[in-house]
């Protein structure tokens, strides 16, 4: 009875202050009081719009982030979207790209994978995905300016193809006002010269026939295609007075850059004459028309006039050279005004470059504003161009230290490579291996030379670049110097190619470094040659003396005059700059036999390797997997050329078991990507050894290995690693990649054995340089198992089975031992 009456006293409490609740004065009170915050949300959206226009951006971001809570608590979709794309702009002007774009992709509702640096582009599905997600989005005022802004600061991000796609989709969209479609059609002319700039830098770099190729017919038709889009907007008669500006100084930007590139394109001469044409009269409209850079605000308005004071020094017309240094001088005293000392050292920068008498102090100011406020993109620049500007006037000890400063700058750079703008991106073989580079050579040319010095900064640019090819942040990996049981290594060599010169550095534990250096013109035509002959698909053919004649050189030229500081046999650890990475060390010749028959060879990742560690009998478990049969991966369109079955891996892949314990084999239709993935995900196996054809190259895109069904990519070893730290946090001690090759052509294809092997997680990897004939590779892999079960170190197990070929009549050629080389812990 008590129960029921107090049951009855709480239904009648509830009702009492739901009547209460929903009376109108209490209604009047809670509309009130949402019209009070919707009225603070908005104020706190204008001053931060103030703030961010006075160059105060951390500020705005405040502002914004507490508009976006109220707009939380009152639940307003649109005023959350507007409020996430205002803090996506102070991000940008802060320089954060990546934290800008993850604030859109909230907005929008959108995968954060879209921000995510990445080695490969997306893929048409993943493509045809996000395109029909954006298709879906209704095209709210909030919504079209978070899309307008997310394919911009995808852009900003280097993510390119993902950003041509979000802005082609908007311009799909209806009621979008002819404002809006200028501004967004020049956003997609932006990102379209900035693929055509991403293939001109692979154009500079990429040797291989088939990707240059590809690369020459790709560049016009990119250039044209922004070149339409910048036409568009300029003569469209709804674009307001600065867009059309921006479009003329981007349309003349490009124009200058892509007459540069066709001057290297004899068979281009139709396209050179249009172009060059369009120059001129492009100028001229520019100059007659340049009361546009008022209609600008003032930072635009330097940047404008910075852009185009750059296009104009291109020039070799001293009116309009005089007419550049006019706009640069404007632009700083504009910077100045407004007190912006990151524009005012860019303005000085630009100074610099066009009056060589007063580059000197130009420089100098510049540098000191950059640092006061620790803009590390410009600050790294302005101390390379100090460091070529002392060099030139003999303060060699001056251009060192600047020099050195740059490379720290970068070091610092590194984990936010992007800078605020486009016109700054990260190229790394334009921007950054040449200030390594420079560095080195000043210092190799000192009268005192520090070697160790120079192998530390060889050791940084070969990280720098492994950590760009990946696009990843830092590599958890050690320093040879760092390692503790170093004397298992007899000696460690750095083989380093400068502009003029080679430098060899020999490192011997406990003792201090030796030295050679050689005219590289004596070096380099042996050694493309010797590379030219190996990658040849007939190299079975070539008579071996042939092949002596140039390894004997290199050896004699680079090697000889350290002789007396290697040790008679052991381990040599390799360094290897350049064109070296796909050359084997081990078919150098010494005039009496080759290096295999006294040494055992090991490269590594830039002088950084994983923890070295020995492969101890009890981890001999391994996971095998092989393709022996016709596939349909053979037809991948990232298959290596010409690729056929290999019958004699099913022979392989049973002696790999035999010489192993407790292992797996995945064999044919059972070796699917699929079914690979979960294996090693899922399962620790301490060796993975895959027996298919693969191709390593400097172009990720080309970097991989096949299974049955199709490629596995460079960028799924990533995936696969983190999902196997999840079941074991142990790495794999040894992936051998068998039948696989270097991409024809390219020196730099060694990095992708590299890249496969980082992005694996191995310790130890061992793979071939070119394809070999599967029935000695079997061979060879039985007896460096055999090696490896008697408790040999991997690089001496590896070179005993060469050595064991080796001496096989049927297969003495190098062509069947040589390949095969050790990348990582040589343990």
């Amino acid at each position: 009875m008590i129960k029921k009456r107090w049951l009855k006293y709480l239904f009648l409490g509830v009702l009492t202050i739901a009547i209460v609740w929903n009376s109108p004065l209490v209604l009047l009170a809670g509309t009130n009081k949402d019209e009070s915050k919707q009225q603070q949300a908005q104020l706190l959206l204008k001053a931060g719009r103030g703030q961010l226009n006075r160059d105060r951006p951390a500020e705005a971001l405040n502002n914004w982030q507490e508009a976006t809570k109220i707009y939380r608590q009152l639940n307003n979709q649109e005023g959350i979207t507007e409020s996430l794309v205002y803090q996506n702009f102070a991000l940008q002007k802060l320089g954060l790209h990546f934290q800008a774009c993850k604030k859109l992709v909230t907005a929008l509702k959108l995968d954060e994978w879209l921000c995510e640096p990445r080695m490969l582009p997306v893929s048409i599905k993943e493509k045809e995905k996000l395109a029909t997600i954006i298709q879906q989005i209704h095209l709210t005022p909030a919504n079209l300016l978070a899309l307008q802004s997310l394919g911009e600061v995808l852009r900003l991000n280097y993510k390119l193809s993902e950003s041509e796609m979000v802005l082609e989709q908007i311009l799909l969209g209806t009621n979008i006002s002819p404002e809006q479609v200028n501004k967004i059609v020049l956003s997609l002319g932006n990102t379209k010269q900035d693929i055509y700039k991403q293939a001109i830098q692979q154009y500079k770099w990429i040797e291989e026939p088939l990707l240059t190729d590809a690369i020459v017919n790709f560049i016009p038709q990119k250039a044209q295609e922004a070149l339409d889009k910048y036409q568009f907007v300029a003569i469209h008669s709804n674009t307001s007075i600065n867009i059309k500006l921006q479009a003329q100084l981007n349309s003349l930007d490009l124009l200058l850059n892509f007459q540069e590139w066709l001057k290297t394109q004899p068979n281009l001469p139709d396209i050179n004459t249009k172009i060059s044409q369009r120059i001129r009269p492009l100028i001229n409209l520019i100059l007659q028309e340049s009361s546009a850079f008022e209609s600008l605000s003032r930072e635009q308005s330097i940047q404008a006039r910075l852009k185009f004071a750059n296009s104009l020094s291109k020039l070799p017309d001293q009116q309009i050279r005089l007419k550049a240094i006019e706009y640069a001088q404007d632009a700083w005293q504009i910077a100045k005004t407004i007190k912006s000392q990151k524009l005012e050292a860019k303005s000085l920068e630009e100074l610099g470059k066009f009056q060589p008498e007063k580059a000197l102090s130009y420089l100098e100011t510049a540098l000191i504003l950059a640092q006061s406020i620790r803009a590390e993109d410009i600050v790294y620049s302005l101390q390379e161009q100090l460091g070529k500007l002392y060099q030139k006037q003999g303060k060699v000890d001056a251009a060192r230290q600047a020099y050195g400063a740059a490379v720290n700058s970068i070091t610092n750079l590194r984990a936010n490579l992007l800078s605020s703008n486009s016109d700054s991106q990260f190229f790394f073989y334009e921007k950054v291996n040449p200030v390594y580079r420079s560095y080195m050579e000043l210092l190799a040319k000192s009268s005192t030379p520090d070697y160790d010095l120079i192998s530390q900064i060889h050791e940084q640019l070969h990280m720098a670049e492994l950590e760009d090819y990946l696009k990843c942040g830092r590599l958890d990996l050690i320093a040879l110097d760092e390692i503790q049981n170093l004397n298992a290594a007899s000696a460690i060599i750095h083989i380093i190619n400068l502009t003029d010169s080679i430098e060899v550095i020999v490192k011997i534990p406990g003792k201090p470094p030796a030295h050679h250096s050689i005219d590289s013109k004596l070096v380099m035509s042996h050694v493309d040659a010797l590379l030219k002959l190996l990658q040849d698909k007939r190299l079975f053919a070539t008579k071996e003396r042939v092949l002596i004649s140039h390894s004997q050189v290199i050896y004699q030229k680079l090697f000889a005059p350290l002789e007396q500081y290697l040790p008679d046999a052991g381990t040599l650890v390799f360094v290897l700059d350049k064109s070296f990475q796909s050359l084997p060390m081990q078919v150098l010749h010494d005039g009496k036999d080759y290096l295999l028959n006294r040494y055992s060879f090991s490269g590594t990742l830039g002088s950084r390797i994983p923890v070295p560690k020995s492969l101890l009998k009890d981890k001999m478990q391994a996971l095998i997997a092989g393709l022996s049969i016709p596939s349909p991966s053979l037809k991948d369109i990232n298959a290596p050329p010409n690729a056929v079955a290999l019958p004699q891996v099913k022979e392989e892949v049973a002696d790999v078991k035999k010489l192993t314990k407790s292992s797996l084999t995945l064999l044919d239709e059972e070796f699917t990507s699929d079914n690979f993935k979960e294996k090693i995900s899922k399962t620790n196996f301490p060796i993975v050894h895959i027996s298919t054809h693969g191709q390593f190259s400097s172009e990720p895109t080309h970097t991989g290995f096949l299974a049955y069904d199709r490629q596995i990519n460079i960028a799924e070893f990533d995936s696969l690693l983190r999902n196997k730290a999840q079941v074991s946090p142990q790495m794999i001690e040894l992936l051998v990649l068998s039948a696989c090759q270097t991409a024809k052509g390219n020196k730099r294809s060694a990095l992708g054995i590299a890249g496969v092997a980082v992005q694996a997680g191995a310790r130890s990897t061992v793979a071939s340089l070119w394809l070999v004939e599967a029935q000695s590779t079997v061979i060879l892999m039985q007896e460096f198992y055999r090696g490896l079960n008697s408790g040999l170190t991997k690089a001496e197990a590896l070179r005993l089975a060469q050595l064991s070929l080796k001496s096989n009549p049927t297969y003495s050629h190098p062509y069947y031992w040589a390949p095969f080389i050790l990348l990582g812990s040589w343990l």
